[in-house]
């Protein structure tokens, strides 16, 4: 158990106890991890819109003139190909053929560069990288001074564009602009996300936090917009697919391994690119598969997988009872010869071996 009496607290913290949140430890940090009901909120997210603060990410900001050489160094994607205004999704590779963590590469200009990491390796990311910054760089951590409120959902755009004279539907999936909202300056708005359900990002100083909460609360009323918590983040990206860090993909995993090739370009040099180039030319003897419940069960983390006669062949690293499909769903890795679609394996649980087909991904 983590010590609460260590935890850190987002600025909005009290804000999240007296709307009646369930606190939780995650990542270091105090944390709503459902407000109301974990399938309420997910249906809202999938069919209007829901409000979620995840301000326990960090963000790191790079300047200089080589500051481009730096990140394509320590990212496997090929960050040249960014222009201003875009945003990248990315991993930092380490030296054994795992990775340090995965990230967002946010382009502001050829000189400047934004890295938003995961809560639970904003220091380990930021030695990771600083050890490897011989190129003169300035590096900035923002983490503490930026809260972030994820406004995702098929009408996020409505209420973010009621708050705001930045036209939004100039802003492709994958790039920002930073703009005012709600009389808020200098927030980044970043058509970007974790649910698949659309919506943008807003990066706002941690002082205009609460009038940002509130006047996107006030504004969404028309849509039923609910605030949601961690426990339905997790379900969201779980049907998309989407890799967790920690669960789908560790210091362990690459990313040829986790189905992440589309962000590991051998265009270029990076942290041991050759061997990750190995593992695509050679072939993987392990896969992350996605996989449905034929038999009635819940795969959980950690669970092994076997074939049909019994022997282990994997584990699961993600799973859920999916509210959108109203079926178990997981990710897992499997021996490379039981990953194609179709394919028969059994997931153990409370020691029974229970019926799952592997499927293609996203599941919805």
């Amino acid at each position: 158990m983590e010590n609460s009496q260590a935890l850190q607290l987002v600025e909005l913290n009290d804000l999240h106890v007296s709307l009646g949140a369930k606190m939780v430890p995650f990542a270091g940090y105090n944390m709503p991890v459902q407000y109301s009901n974990l399938i309420q909120e997910h249906m809202a997210v999938r069919n209007s819109v829901g409000v979620f603060d995840v301000s326990h990410m960090g963000e790191f900001l790079l300047k200089g003139e080589r500051a481009l050489e730096l990140i394509q160094l320590v990212t496997s994607n090929d960050a040249s190909v960014l222009t201003d205004g875009k945003v990248q999704y990315s991993c930092l590779p380490n030296n054994t053929g795992g990775i340090v963590d995965d990230l967002l590469v946010y382009r502001n200009n050829a000189n400047e560069f934004y890295l938003v990491v995961n809560a639970s390796n904003i220091q380990k990311d930021w030695d990771w990288i600083a050890s490897h910054n011989t190129f003169g760089v300035q590096m900035e951590n923002l983490s503490d001074r930026l809260s972030l409120l994820a406004v995702q959902g098929p009408n996020a755009i409505k209420v973010v564009q009621a708050l705001t004279d930045v036209d939004l539907s100039v802003i492709p999936y994958y790039a920002f602009t930073t703009g005012t909202v709600a009389g808020c300056e200098h927030v980044i708005i970043s058509n970007t996300g974790y649910t698949g359900a659309g919506g943008f990002e807003l990066y706002v100083d941690n002082k205009n936090a609460r009038q940002l909460w509130d006047a996107l609360f006030k504004a969404g009323e028309a849509y039923n917009i609910l605030p949601c918590g961690l426990g339905c983040r997790d379900t969201l990206r779980l049907e998309k697919g989407f890799c967790l860090y920690g669960n789908d993909i560790n210091d362990t995993t690459s990313p040829i391994e986790a189905g992440l090739g589309w962000i590991t370009k051998f265009s270029k040099d990076f942290v041991n690119s050759a061997y990750h180039k190995s593992l695509k030319e050679n072939g993987v003897s392990k896969k992350l598969v996605g996989f449905e419940m034929i038999d009635r069960g819940i795969p959980r983390q950690h669970y092994t997988i076997k074939d049909a006669e019994g022997n282990t062949i994997g584990e699961v690293t993600s799973g859920t009872q999916s509210p959108s499909l109203n079926k178990a769903i997981g990710l897992g890795y499997v021996d490379a010869a039981f990953s194609k679609p179709g394919a028969e394996i059994y997931i153990e649980i409370r020691e029974k071996a229970l019926k799952a087909t592997v499927c293609k991904i996203p599941f919805l």
